[in-house]
């Protein structure tokens, strides 16, 4: 039966290519000609697209025909559970967990240089001003296992996405996993599911249903309409085109591309992987290099941040995580 139908195809390709025309693959038989990806992870087919938008920030000035060849990209945020396996299987300790070196910081007494993290704390029941940045609380002994502290835990999170992930950590447990981070062209290319030109991951109308983000006034009132005050377990949402989830708020998101505003000089590459890390800048923040991070948070507001979208991006220090940044991969073998 199998022959046959095998017969059935080679013989109905065989009189197109004689006739000079083409002839669609049975969706059946297409599906069945990609590449099998790692479990988790799902098929994106490699395309030309308009990368960024002219209509929002700055830094997401776009350029037309930007191409990436085929991946496969994680469905999902890495989890607590997942990288509690790598950490089970390595040993390795976060950056978030290490204190800081004497070399780096040589002016901090010890008390300031002990392991800990930026956790965001939303202002004290009745306040209505606060000074920008003010939210966020370095806190020692935060960490994956620890998102607010010592104090708290990750018990029944294990479908959480992991937090409280530097650049570095999130490069050791790709090594790990024998994969990579996106480049940020991989990533954009994946979170707008197949729409052309849309402004969000599911059409042109923002919907509290659709993604993890902040409702109401930030950072003083959350009404939780999206039904999350903070991450919400991976999948929680429907996906995107392409079968992915989260690939709009909830966690930010960490790229390999170093960041600068624009795309300038990607015009009509393949592959692009962005400026050099002495070329990274941004005027917002100058003190250092970064790397792009995409997809907004659950900090993501209107009236705040508002980068909720597959072109919007910011910077990020790469020794630096907080309560809402996370990470997925990629592969292309």
């Amino acid at each position: 039966m199998a022959t046959r139908w095998l017969q059935t195809i080679f013989l109905t390709l065989s009189i197109a290519i004689l006739l000079g025309g083409s002839f669609p693959l049975p969706q059946a038989m297409a599906t069945s000609l990609q590449p099998t990806c790692p479990e988790g992870m799902a098929w994106i087919e490699g395309g030309t697209f308009r990368m960024g938008s002219d209509d929002f920030f700055p830094e997401e000035r776009a350029v037309e025909n930007v191409t990436v060849d085929s991946f496969c990209i994680d469905r999902t945020e890495v989890t607590n559970a997942q990288f509690a396996e790598f950490v089970k299987a390595t040993h390795y300790i976060t950056v978030a967990e290490r204190p800081l070196s004497k070399e780096q910081f040589p002016d901090l007494p010890d008390e300031m240089r002990l392991p800990g993290s930026l956790v965001f704390q939303m202002p004290e029941p009745g306040v209505k001003q606060v000074g920008y940045l003010s939210w966020w609380h370095w806190t020692s002994g935060a960490s994956w296992q620890h998102p607010f502290g010592p104090d708290s835990d990750i018990e029944g999170k294990e479908n959480y996405p992991v937090v409280h992930i530097a650049y570095e950590d999130a490069e050791a447990y790709a090594n790990w996993a024998g994969k990579q981070l996106p480049t940020e062209a991989q990533w954009e290319f994946a979170a707008r599911g197949g729409l052309k030109n849309a402004i969000f991951s599911w059409g042109n109308k923002y919907s509290a249903k659709k993604a993890n983000t902040w409702q109401g006034s930030f950072p003083f009132l959350n009404t939780q309409k999206d039904g999350y005050l903070g991450t919400a377990p991976v999948a929680s949402f429907p996906s995107n085109g392409y079968g992915l989830y989260d690939m709009t708020g909830n966690v930010w998101e960490w790229t390999s591309d170093w960041y600068r505003v624009g795309h300038q000089g990607l015009e009509n590459k393949t592959n692009p992987q962005g400026p050099k890390e002495q070329e990274s800048f941004d005027p917002n923040k100058p003190d250092g290099s970064k790397h792009v991070v995409k997809g907004g948070s659950y900090l993501c507001a209107k009236n705040y941040c508002s980068r909720y979208r597959p072109a919007a991006r910011e910077s990020q220090d790469a020794d630096t995580g907080t309560t809402h940044i996370g990470f997925r991969l990629v592969t292309t073998k």
